[in-house]
């Protein structure tokens, strides 16, 4: 192991609540399990050790780090997956980490209630408790109290801003550094933007000092560390390929932009609040817009010939697109005999995939995607910086042999370059966090 992994490893048995803040490819599996073993088998300062995680990470990421390390192989681990029987069966079998995915960890909270038997918590992609009003959220808060240790583990702690961070960081230390409400944490902190005649805020923006304040208050529960910092990465080029609707296109987009709806004779394309909107806008920016009805209307097939363009210069190198809409894999498949990734996985890593294609959110973690190819296309954004993150570190990782090329496909004057310019202004959010509480090896802190 580094010494940046053994370094995250004493963290953890040092501390009985933090935050591992690392980039993809770091390895906040292995330092995790290790810590679990010394703390399992050397110290015997816990005795049950839960794990929860995104479905497919819960049912291969940890399993397969167990198989690589030497000093893991040992470890039992049952994987509380599947109906409610085969979760019970689950429960009831011996074994030192027992992983959940999170849509099922209220199920087993609701199931031992006050009988919870797990004295150690591991929540990997810890970002996704950020909403307080989440089911998962609540569960893991009821159980808090029985929870001798606890470990959070992301890349992305603030993917929209830092008020992402109190319902995180809630769990961690039961509202010690930020406080016990969200409201007041809001309060101290931000200055908000109020719907008009209504009680809803919907934008909270920090008030002066609030950041370094933040940071100071989080600086002895969390670690964080980016990837470029302590493993060579490979070289990355971000690619961003402009395409342009003709007049008539340009006026349906704006029509719908204006009026919140186009009609047409087979059904309408409306939209009832500016949210809609925003995804009706990136759809038509994409090509093809559900209606009234949940049919998809063609508009144009800008994106798809800048697509074929890019494979085509790839010269038979694998590809790997991204899209938003379900009307976007239909026509992609279709032009481009493209693979969904979903169930591909092995076979993309063989080499066995020339085009293929997934949702961000079906691949954004936990799977090595490296050695199948190293060209991204990006067929249509959304708003999700975690997601985007996540979903290039498939292949912009550690092991990545070649140069990683990420291309973006925007259609000029839409919504497309308000996404690029919001992931850009997050990203940006983040990465002063990140710095912020970066990890302090040996007493420097590591630039």
């Amino acid at each position: 192991m580094h010494e940046y992994q053994n370094y995250c490893v004493e963290f953890i048995i040092k501390n009985n609540a933090c935050g591992l803040l690392l980039d993809c490819g770091l390895g906040k599996s292995v330092i995790t399990l290790t810590a679990i073993v010394e703390l399992l088998h050397n110290t015997f300062e816990v005795g049950k050790v839960l794990v929860v995680a995104p479905l497919r990470v819960a049912k291969d990421t940890w399993s397969n780090e167990c198989a690589k390390w030497e000093h893991l192989k040992h470890i039992k681990i049952s994987k509380i997956l599947g109906n409610k029987d085969e979760r019970i069966r689950a429960i009831n079998r011996k074994a030192d980490i027992y992983i959940i995915n999170r849509e099922n960890v209220a199920w087993l909270v609701g199931h031992y209630k006050k009988s919870f038997p797990y004295d150690m918590v591991v929540l990997d992609e810890l970002s996704s408790f950020k909403s307080s009003k989440a089911e998962r959220f609540k569960a893991i808060k009821l159980v808090r109290p029985y929870i001798k240790r606890i470990v959070g583990l992301t890349g992305t702690p603030a993917p929209n801003g830092l008020q992402d961070l109190w319902a995180q960081i809630y769990l961690l230390d039961k509202g010690e550094r930020l406080g016990r409400f969200i409201g007041k944490y809001r309060r101290d902190y931000f200055s908000c933007f109020r719907l008009p005649n209504t009680n809803i805020d919907i934008k909270f923006t920090p008030i002066a000092g609030a950041e370094q304040a933040i940071y100071d208050k989080l600086s002895d529960i969390c670690v964080s560390m980016k990837a470029v910092d302590y493993i060579t990465m490979p070289e990355r080029i971000d690619n961003f390929v402009e395409v342009i609707l003709d007049d008539k296109e340009q006026k349906l987009y704006t029509q719908l932009e204006r009026d919140a709806l186009l009609p047409f004779a087979t059904g309408d394309i409306d939209a009832v609040n500016a949210a809609v909107l925003a995804g009706k806008l990136l759809q038509m920016a994409n090509g093809t817009v559900y209606d009234e009805n949940k049919k998809a209307k063609y508009i144009h097939d800008r994106k798809l010939d800048a697509l074929e363009d890019l494979i085509e210069s790839a010269n038979g190198k694998p590809v790997l697109i991204f899209y938003n809409f379900k009307h976007d894999k239909e026509r992609i498949a279709t032009r481009f005999n493209a693979i969904d990734l979903k169930d591909s996985c092995d076979a993309w890593n063989r080499g066995e995939i020339q085009v293929a294609m997934a949702q961000p959110a079906s691949v954004g973690h936990g799977l090595n995607l490296q050695d199948g190819g190293s060209i991204i296309i990006w067929f249509g954004l959304n708003w999700s910086l975690e997601l985007y993150l996540q979903a290039n570190a498939r292949l912009w990782r550690q092991g990545q042999k070649n140069t990683v090329v990420v291309h973006h496909i925007v259609t000029k004057g839409t919504m497309d370059e308000s996404v690029i310019a919001a992931i850009r202004k997050k990203e940006k959010g983040q990465a002063e966090l990140m710095q912020a509480l970066k990890a302090k090896i040996g007493g420097v802190k590591c630039n």
